[in-house]
């Protein structure tokens, strides 16, 4: 528990992860983020039997894993939900969502606790740097959401807001989970981090490389998914249609919103 106060600061935060069938890269990333002194709650998504074999045997073995399961696959985005929210009842101020298949860059932990020790209201938003693994329509498709994103906030603050690397202040988005649950599956991302723009907490950058694991396990289901995306997208520009006004006001009353300290 020292190293995980000393590296904390003011904050109490926790590492969520949510899995679904990941049990060959599962270990690497809970023992990665241990290292880093984080607490770490694993939230498995109704994975198949070799999966749930894998995460009893770590977490056995791991001090300051927390297993939570779901009785049947839910989705990325209600892991993730159950995840923030166990986070908070267990006394955490912030958690760090990343995910299960070994993309994220582990070793960047440090950097993005840094910022929310500078930013404690803040969302720290991974802003993807890729090498040659991406899938080029993958990488091409995410600029839609990005300029539907800048239309939905009238803001430009976010740099990506698809990347699964990220940093909550949990007051502020377990408060929005609560007042309207978040998409249960890959849209939830993208409609987390406009909703909380909309609330106004807010957003800090940080670049961090991300890779697509070569023979990767990706639950990314281009169809059925692109047409959440899409549904996802005609929501939330409603909702900024409602949310114009105030969008404006404090977009003309300061800029970007700042960080409380």
């Amino acid at each position: 528990m020292s190293s995980y106060t000393s590296l904390a600061g003011s904050i109490l935060p926790c590492a969520i992860v949510p899995i679904y069938n990941h049990k060959d890269t599962i270990a690497q990333t809970v023992t990665s983020l241990r290292a880093h002194g984080l607490p770490v709650i694993v939230v498995d998504d109704g994975s198949n039997e070799a999966t749930r074999i894998v995460l009893d045997d770590l977490a056995r073995r791991t001090e300051g894993m927390t297993l939570l399961r779901l009785p049947h696959n839910q989705g990325k985005g209600r892991a993730l939900s159950t995840g923030l929210l166990a986070a908070q009842e267990r006394g955490h101020t912030h958690a760090l969502q990343i995910d299960a298949d070994g993309q994220h860059q582990v070793d960047d932990v440090p950097r993005f606790l840094a910022e929310a020790r500078a930013c404690p209201a803040g969302m720290i938003c991974g802003k993807p740097i890729y090498d040659d693994s991406v899938p080029k329509g993958r990488l091409y498709g995410r600029y839609v959401t990005h300029v539907c994103v800048w239309i939905e906030t009238l803001s430009t603050a976010l740099a990506d807001s698809m990347c699964g690397y990220r940093l909550y202040p949990l007051e502020a988005t377990c408060a929005e989970i609560r007042r309207k649950p978040f998409p249960a599956r890959m849209d939830f991302d993208t409609e987390a981090a406009v909703r909380l723009i909309w609330r106004g907490v807010p957003v800090r950058n940080l670049p961090t490389r991300v890779i697509y694991p070569e023979n990767g396990l990706s639950h990314f289901r281009m169809w059925r998914d692109n047409i959440r995306i899409s549904a996802m997208h005609t929501r939330l520009l409603m909702g900024m249609l409602a949310r114009m006004p105030m969008l404006l006001w404090r977009k003309w009353r300061r800029p970007e919103p700042a960080c409380a300290t």
